[in-house]
């Protein structure tokens, strides 16, 4: 893929990631809520996705803000997020967050990649999520299957996942930004796995260099 053909593979995505499970993270962009977009990526870490979902359905039903998670004890939390993967860290670090959101951002959530990367456990990855799911606003959002997808489709030639990020920013146009992850994702999830992936079931096979793909289905 290339720049004369990326409009083609996204809008193709598009239309066929609407019959795809959608990631928990961005059907909670649905409601342009920051701050559930934050709590719910910083559990997705290293968890499988229905697990990220369960734990924020049980998680955002009992304590909806900081204030509200602040409250909680942290054995509280394990509980209600176990068994996201380590789960105690991220209790602690979830009340550690939600504590400096309340002590220095009255509970508002940034809306700038570079403040929402001052606070723990916030990379990246969760910065860039946060301002384009939660605010709408540009970014490009690059996880495991957006860089490896990015490399396999011959789109970028990167190593690691910040590498990719920053070769899109100068390569990807503008107005595939925010919507890169989200198709780049669900395809990933669904049809372009690490090993073996659906080659024969992609729509955008045509387009696709197939780069390090040593076996499909």
């Amino acid at each position: 893929m290339d720049n004369t053909n990326v409009d083609t593979v996204i809008r193709i995505l598009k239309r066929e990631t609407k019959f795809l499970v959608t990631p928990i993270v961005t059907q909670y962009s649905w409601h342009r809520n920051p701050f559930r977009v934050l709590v719910s990526t910083l559990l997705s870490l290293r968890t499988k996705d229905a697990t990220t979902a369960a734990a924020s359905k049980r998680l955002f039903a009992v304590a909806r803000t900081p204030h509200a998670i602040v409250k909680l004890p942290i054995s509280k939390l394990e509980k209600l997020i176990y068994p996201v993967g380590f789960y105690k860290a991220k209790a602690k670090r979830l009340h550690e967050v939600c504590s400096i959101l309340l002590d220095e951002y009255s509970g508002n959530i940034p809306n700038t990649i570079d403040e929402l990367l001052k606070f723990p456990g916030v990379g990246r990855k969760t910065a860039n999520l946060v301002v384009t799911l939660g605010y709408n606003k540009l970014g490009i959002c690059v996880d495991t299957h957006v860089h490896r997808i990015s490399n396999r489709l011959g789109y970028v030639k990167t190593k690691t996942p910040e590498q990719t990020e920053f070769a899109l920013r100068k390569k990807l146009p503008k107005k595939h930004w925010i919507v890169y992850n989200d198709v780049l994702v669900t395809w990933g999830q669904n049809i372009c796995h690490p090993t073996s992936p659906w080659c024969s079931r992609c729509a955008i096979r045509p387009y696709c260099k197939r780069i390090n793909v040593l076996r499909s289905r």
